[in-house]
Order: structure tokens, then sequence, then C-alpha cells
């Protein structure tokens, strides 16, 4: 087992609820250390007054629900290992 694999393995429930309910603001992203993307979607939310925050939203949405169905292997070979962004 990697160094860290426990600690951010550990974020993955947080991640995929935080996706879920307030996934427009890509707070799931920031958790994971994803802060591009993490900006791009609060900046996408923001910058067109909430409108595209349904868009952002629907993306956060699924983006939860796979963090919460994957093993902890596949997560953190993913998302910590091949930095993936999106889906």
């Amino acid at each position: 087992m990697e160094p860290g694999y426990q600690e951010f393995v550990g974020k993955k429930v947080a991640a995929g609820v935080c996706g879920i309910l307030l996934g427009s603001l890509g707070i799931h992203k920031f958790l994971l250390g994803l802060t591009k993307e993490g900006v791009i979607m609060l900046v996408v939310t923001l910058v067109t007054c909430g409108f595209g925050g349904a868009v952002t939203g629907i993306i956060g949405l699924v983006e939860g629900i796979m963090y919460l169905t994957k093993s902890d292997a596949e997560f953190y070979s993913e998302y910590c290992v091949n930095k993936k962004g999106w889906f």
C-alpha cells in the first residue's frame, strides 16, 4: 500500500457527498486536490449568475455517484495517481 493511500481514500465519501449536494460549486474537486477543475466549475456557476450551475450541478451529481460506487483501489488509482479531472 502506498503512503497516503488511506488518507486519500478517506476523502472518497466526503467528495462523493459534496459532489451530489454541492456539485455546482466544485467543492468535491477541491477536496481531491483538483484545483483547476474546481475553479472552472465555480467560475462557470458564478459568471452565469447560477444558470451554468444547472450543468455543473449535473456533472457534480454524476461524479459524486461515480466516486461512491468505485472501489477504494479504483478511486485511488484514478483520482490520486492519474489525477483524472472529469468523469
